[in-house]
């Protein structure tokens, strides 16, 4: 997706498709409890966003991370959406060159995932890569999230890989 054309897309208003009004607000003052914002790497902060990661992502795969692997994220941003002061959600993003960002390892708590905290949270991705100066963010999904991206319009580019 052009991060450049992102800019115009944030600038609408966000539309509740729901019969009931209460719901639109329920969910409006729900949203507004999620806050955004860039975690430093190998703080308490990181170490909690490491720990969701390996529950969301790694652990039903059963894999774990590496010392190696974890230190090669030194230099990436680490973001980050929080309920009342609790990690709700995280993701990464890699810097791939001047132009181009990579968002990758994208988790949502178990039981808060299809609340809007992950799109609250790409969407906070996508601003602040380009308040950075990036133009495009590419991304690897897998295939149970597709449909959240193609939902926040994303495009898919090449094959599935396994």
């Amino acid at each position: 997706m052009n991060i450049s054309s992102m800019a115009s897309r944030f600038a609408k208003q966000e539309t509740c498709f729901t019969r009931s009004s209460n719901s639109c607000k329920i969910q409006s003052i729900f949203m507004s409890l999620v806050i955004c914002r860039q975690v430093d790497f190998s703080t308490p902060a990181y170490e909690n966003t490491v720990a969701l990661r390996y529950d969301v992502l790694r652990k039903p795969l059963g894999l774990n991370f590496t010392k190696e692997q974890l230190q090669q994220e030194a230099n990436d941003f680490h973001l980050a959406a929080y309920m009342d002061e609790d990690l709700a959600a995280c993701l990464i993003l890699t810097v791939a060159d001047t132009y181009e960002i990579k968002m990758r390892q994208v988790a949502v708590k178990d039981g808060l995932q299809g609340k809007g905290i992950g799109k609250k949270l790409v969407q906070f991705a996508e601003n602040f890569a380009v308040e950075k100066g990036f133009r495009l963010m590419t991304l690897h999904a897998r295939e149970t999230a597709v449909a959240f991206y193609l939902s926040m319009q994303y495009k898919t580019k090449g094959q599935p890989f396994t």
